[in-house]
């Protein structure tokens, strides 16, 4: 692959009580022919995060043409699963109705945070979400020890398959706990409902990658593509050579999978909002053309930008 980098799309003012930094995790959604809705989530003043979206043209991302203002996902009660925040994940448009898989999260004493999975339900397209439990539809288990998180859902043949991380020990480095996660694979017969066999498709290389982040799943050409975000557990902060940087991998039936980051086809700028980190992409074809929506620096507080493949 070989992408050509377009520049940033997106980044909060601050001017908002809920949305004072972060643009994070980005999902394009196209509505229709002209238009993808961008979901992300931001931070407000206390980081807690909740979900938002603006409106872009789908041949020149850049071009904001909707921008909303309140957002469509918001923290849980106290004492819930949900209660530091809401994370857009992945969207699927299932029987008339759009379905968000979410990352929830909770502060944490021991791990810094821990994560698990929700889902919420929307019939406007996105404009509002109620969410469809009180608790997770995925938390830590006898395979997944820490917490869970940042799921991919497709839906084949009835049969819903996700790819989703698993954070498998905690490290004090630094005097910081540091998460180790990597990829595995959960199916469904329902969305809600999940059988795991702690099944990992992209596993640690301690030392070189010792986290891999936000899995990025479509299926071309009869292949399993997957996008991901690896890092290092020392100096991934601020150390471009240890931060986030997007990796790639293929499949031939989705389980079983071969690490081929020379292939993901971009890299680090010298300079600006994504000279020190890319992460968290999404994927999406118009007229096409494939297009990737990424995240730069800080994991989303520089925003996101986009590219588009040669």
């Amino acid at each position: 692959m070989n992408w050509e980098k377009k520049g940033l799309i997106f980044k909060p003012a601050g001017n908002l009580p809920w949305s004072r930094s972060h643009a994070q995790v980005p999902f394009a959604m196209p509505i229709d022919n002209d238009i993808v809705r961008i979901f992300y989530a931001t931070r407000d003043e206390n980081s807690a995060s909740s979900t938002s979206f603006i409106d872009v043209e789908a041949n020149n991302p850049s071009n904001i043409v909707y921008q909303h203002d309140k957002p469509v996902l918001s923290k849980g009660l106290s004492g819930s699963f949900d209660d530091s925040g809401t994370m857009p994940a992945w969207f699927v448009a299932h029987e008339g109705k759009l379905y968000l898989y979410y990352t929830a999260w909770n502060r944490s004493v021991e791990a810094s945070y821990r994560l698990s999975i929700g889902i919420a339900v929307s019939e406007d397209n996105g404009l509002t979400f109620s969410k469809m439990f009180k608790g997770p539809i995925m938390d830590r288990s006898i395979f997944d020890p820490i917490w869970v998180g940042q799921p991919c859902v497709l839906v084949e043949n009835g049969i819903w398959r996700m790819w989703y991380l698993s954070c498998e020990k905690i490290e004090i480095i630094n005097n910081h706990p540091e998460p180790f996660y990597n990829v595995k694979y959960a199916q469904s017969k329902d969305g809600i409902h999940w059988e795991r066999k702690n099944q990992i498709c992209i596993d640690f290389e301690f030392g070189t990658i010792d986290a891999i982040g936000r899995p990025c799943v479509y299926k071309e050409d009869g292949i399993y593509k997957m996008f991901h975000s690896n890092r290092k557990a020392i100096g991934y902060r601020e150390d471009k050579t240890a931060s986030y940087s997007i990796g790639y991998s293929e499949s031939k039936d989705g389980i079983a999978w071969s690490r081929m980051d020379h292939k993901a086809g971009i890299s680090k700028s010298q300079e600006g909002w994504d000279s020190i980190m890319n992460e968290y992409c999404t994927s999406y074809v118009h007229n096409g053309s494939r297009y990737l929506i990424y995240n730069g620096n800080g994991f989303g507080a520089s925003g996101f930008g986009y590219a588009i493949l040669k």
